[in-house]
Parts: C-alpha cells; structure tokens; sequence
C-alpha cells in the first residue's frame, strides 16, 4: 500500500521497511508547513459564519480573518474576571470628592504684641523718667544702649561673618562719643568718634595679621553707625528746651514706625524694597509720611519753643524718609548676615540694635532742622 495515499508528506528520518536508508524522495528534514508543496492530511472544518466575539481586552479583528462562534473555540480564550484589585486601561473617572472651602488667612503681626507693647511702654516710662527728672540720667540711658547694641553688632558680625572687631576700644570710646557730645557739642563729637577709630585700629594690632583689614574696617563702621549717630541725640539734650526736642524726636519716629505697620499691614499689597525687606510696602510708607507729618505739625506747635505747624509737616516728613531709610538699612545687615534680629533682649522687638535702627539715622535730621527752625537754644 502506498503511504502518500494519506496525503502525508514523508517525515525527516523516515526509514523504509528494508532499513537501508531513507525513501526515495522523501521530502527535505523540517515541519510539515514548511514545505511549499505540502498537503494537509485532514482538512479543517469549516466554522459556520457569525459575529466574533473578542476576547477581553481585544480591540483589534483577528489577524488570520478568522470566523468566531459566539462563544470560545479554544480554553485559553475564555474571557478571565480581572483580578482583584487590577485598574482597567482605561478606567472610568471618579467624580472628584467635594473639597472644603478654603478658610481665609489672617494676617500675622510676626511678632508677639502683647510682649511688645509691655516692652514698648516699660522703656518709654525710664525714658520719661530719666529725660524730665535728670538730664545727665538721660545721657546715662543713651549710653547704655550704645553699648549694649554694639555688642551686639559685634558679636553677629563674629558668628556670621568672622569679623572680629574689637568690642573694648568700641564700648569705650562710643560712651566718650556721647558724653563728649553733651558737654562739647559736635566738635567733641568728631574728636572723640576719630580717637575711637584710632583705638580701634591700635587694639587690633595685639592679634595676628590675617583679616586685619575687615576688622579694623568693621570696627570704624560700628563707631559711627552706633554711638556717632546717637551723639546728636545728646546735643539735642543741650538746649534750653532739650528734653521736648528729644521727645518729639522719639515721638516722631515711634510715629512713623507705628504709622508704616498699621497701613502697611491694613492695605499694603505694592512692595517698597522686596529684594531688602519684603515686608515694607509703598502703602505702609505713605501711611508713615501722613502719621509723621500729623504729629510733627502738632509737636512743633505745641512742644517745641517758636515752632510752627508748617516747620513741623516738614520735619514729619524727613523723619518717615530717614527712619525708612534707616529700617532698610539695617534689614539690609542683617540679610547680608542671614538673621532675623539682632538679638533677643527685648520680648516681642528683638535686640536692641532692632529699635535703634530707625532712632539712628533720624537723629542728625531732627537735630538739624530743629536748628535751622528755631535755633540750637
């Protein structure tokens, strides 16, 4: 009987019956379908047409074009239930949950007030007590608070910055700056802030060479920023009239600090100098400009000997500019330095170098146009 009777085609490494070797013209070694001429030994039936149905997940046709029952034709195409836990391709989005209405912010004062204000109240009853009893006690207090804010100065310029100006030559000779003020005036001034940049630059010589310049240029900068500009607080003293001068200084600049919080923090939205102190807006200086003015119309009518209302919008004015100018200074140190406060002394205001940064440079302004309005008395 002939095998090719079957239709199959003669396998690879078929031996005849006499074992001799392969059948004359068997087909080449490999599978069936890889031989052109091959013929299948049994046909495939034939499905009957009918819409097919994908499997799941499948969202392209079959690619051999071939027809489906309505139900699987092999086991593994029965459709799977996912799993628990699996995320669909392409899951359905979940209605978002109803979020709480954001509760508005209110605004912070950064600072605790309620320390500050006790504070604030506490130094200005020694500063009343002292300015109307003693004049001497007054000058006392100015000297206090030169030392005390250089040493601060000093001690974060050294923890920040390793400048080591020296502390001793600097305490010395900024209360002989203020004492020398009262009683000589400004040429005792000048005399005494040019023996302390001597001293400074003497002491400095008792320690190595390395950073001596930035010391001793640190060290001269502190005499004049601290006790020099504070010395013109105690000229001011001098006059027949010196306590109420000194009162309307420091009222005019408490002013105009207070003045620069309360409308800045109320409406300030246009930054003064973000880069400085972010803080500041141009609101909360036009607020410091109006309050000052206000008050220095009234003080110089009311306190100052042969003053006039206008002469005081006028110093009102300068004192919001200098004491502005004198804030950003000193936030522009302290930023160079990376800190918030100079130092911790005062509850609610931070050091002391923290409330002499608008008094300092208001100092020598005040002083100046209450000479040139009513004379050095």
């Amino acid at each position: 009987m002939n095998d090719s009777s079957w239709g199959a085609p003669p396998q690879a490494g078929y031996w005849g019956p006499s074992d001799q070797g392969p059948v004359q013209g068997a087909a080449p070694a490999g599978p069936a379908y890889d031989a052109p001429e091959a013929q299948q030994t049994r046909p495939m039936p034939i499905v009957p047409d009918g819409p097919a149905v994908p499997r799941y997940g499948d969202d392209q046709d079959d690619d051999r074009g071939a027809a489906r029952l309505s139900g699987p034709l092999f086991r593994d195409e029965t459709p799977q239930a996912r799993p628990y836990g699996t995320v669909p391709e392409n899951p359905e989005p979940m209605p978002d949950a109803p979020q709480p209405a954001p509760q508005p912010q209110k605004k912070s004062a950064g600072r605790d007030l309620g320390a500050a204000i006790g504070v604030g109240v506490g130094l200005g009853a020694v500063i009343i007590a002292s300015l109307f009893v003693v004049k001497a006690a007054f000058v006392g207090v100015i000297v206090v608070a030169v030392v005390v804010g250089l040493w601060e100065l000093t001690s974060r310029l050294q923890e920040r910055k390793e400048i080591k100006a020296p502390l001793v030559p600097l305490a010395v000779g900024g209360a002989a700056m203020v004492v020398a003020g009262y009683v000589r005036g400004a040429e005792g001034a000048w005399v005494a802030m040019a023996l302390t940049a001597l001293a400074v630059l003497v002491w400095r010589m008792t320690e190595p060479p390395e950073g001596y310049l930035k010391d001793v240029t640190a060290g001269v900068f502190a005499a004049f920023y601290v006790p020099f500009l504070a010395t013109f607080v105690a000229m001011m003293l001098t006059a027949d009239d010196g306590p109420w001068r000194v009162l309307t200084f420091l009222l005019l600049t408490v002013v105009s600090d207070t003045g620069a919080y309360a409308v800045g923090w109320r409406f300030g939205k246009h930054k003064l100098a973000p880069r400085i102190s972010p803080g500041k807006t141009r609101e909360g200086l036009l607020g410091a400009v109006s309050f000052a003015m206000v008050a220095g119309a009234l003080c110089m009518q009311f306190l100052i000997d042969d003053g006039t209302w206008w002469q005081g919008l006028l110093l009102g004015l300068a004192v919001a500019v200098s004491a502005t100018l004198g804030d950003l200074g000193e936030s522009m140190i302290k930023r160079d330095l990376g800190i918030k406060d100079m130092g911790t002394l005062l509850p609610g205001h931070g050091g002391i170098m923290d409330r002499l940064d608008s008094l300092l440079p208001t100092a020598p302004v005040v002083w100046l146009l209450l000479v040139v309005f009513v004379g050095s008395g």
